[in-house]
């Protein structure tokens, strides 16, 4: 993102507006909504959105409805092979990675994981963020959730979340979590924790390696790991990922470039995509 999306979209102001506008182009692209409309979600005039939304996003936002079609989608994932294909190469610490995260990894079987998380304490909290309001979930050893509320509302959405999480003990505390929200969406550093079997870290490692602004499919993914025949396994360890936006699970598509199927709601998946395809155009213009 750009330095000023990324520090103030989720917090300032402006950047809720813009971050609102986002939301409702996102919901609303088929319908090719004008700048009028937009400008009026955000509760601006039509010259000062336009502005603004491009100072924060990096391109206007006729130009962000474009990111968000499924054509869009599909040439995406056309150019994207060499790309992952490089990354990849690269590893982790290639000049592609988007985020400078420090991940931990704890090899579990379901039995382990169930006894190893009973018994521990685990805080929660709701936050502001660029892409509607996020739930973060941190041990002692950093973040080991980050969600997006669900249609259903929060309660669906912790359950859900905490269904990934082993049976530790949940204490709400927003204000201990602030300063993880603070960095889950500046592209800063960010312990992240991750618990699984050997199978989903190694899916989650790979969900790292694709740069952002790309994307792969599930097919592509499983071949990259040296599993082409995995494609399904794959796909269940990527919606079992437990800590979306920072490991990218949203940057893997259908063979058609379809955006279904997200476990935050599809319509987050595309505005999240759109956003790093956007804010690519902008620093290559």
């Amino acid at each position: 993102m750009s330095e000023i999306m990324a520090t103030d979209l989720a917090s300032s102001p402006d950047g809720m507006r813009i971050a609102r506008a986002i939301e409702y182009l996102t919901d609303n692209f088929e319908m090719q909504p004008s700048l009028d409309d937009a400008a009026r979600e955000a509760g601006l005039s039509s010259y000062h959105f336009q502005r603004m939304f491009t100072r924060f996003v990096g391109i206007s936002p006729k130009k962000f409805v474009q990111h968000l079609t499924l054509n869009r989608a599909k040439e995406s994932l056309a150019a994207s092979a060499s790309v992952l294909d490089a990354a990849y190469d690269a590893g982790l610490s290639g000049p592609g990675r988007f985020h400078d995260l420090f991940v931990t990894h704890e090899s579990l079987t379901p039995g382990e994981w169930k006894s190893k998380g009973a018994g521990k304490d685990i805080v929660y909290g709701w936050h502001p963020s660029p892409f509607g309001d996020c739930l973060i979930v941190a041990s002692e050893r950093g973040v080991c959730g980050l969600a997006f509320e669900l249609e259903d509302g929060r309660d669906a959405t912790i359950d859900n979340l905490f269904r990934s999480l082993g049976e530790a003990r949940r204490l709400q505390d927003d204000a201990a979590t602030k300063r993880f929200a603070d960095r889950a969406f500046d592209g800063g550093e960010l312990n992240v924790v991750l618990r699984g079997t050997p199978f989903q870290l190694k899916v989650w490692e790979g969900l790292l390696r694709i740069p952002s602004g790309e994307v792969t499919s599930y097919e592509g993914l499983a071949t990259s790991l040296g599993r082409p025949t995995a494609a399904r396994a794959v796909a269940s360890a990527v919606a079992w990922n437990p800590v979306s936006w920072r490991v990218p699970c949203h940057r893997v598509l259908r063979n058609n470039g379809s955006i279904t199927g997200y476990r935050w709601g599809p319509s987050k998946k595309r505005s999240m995509l759109a956003v790093e395809s956007a804010m690519q155009e902008g620093l290559a213009a």
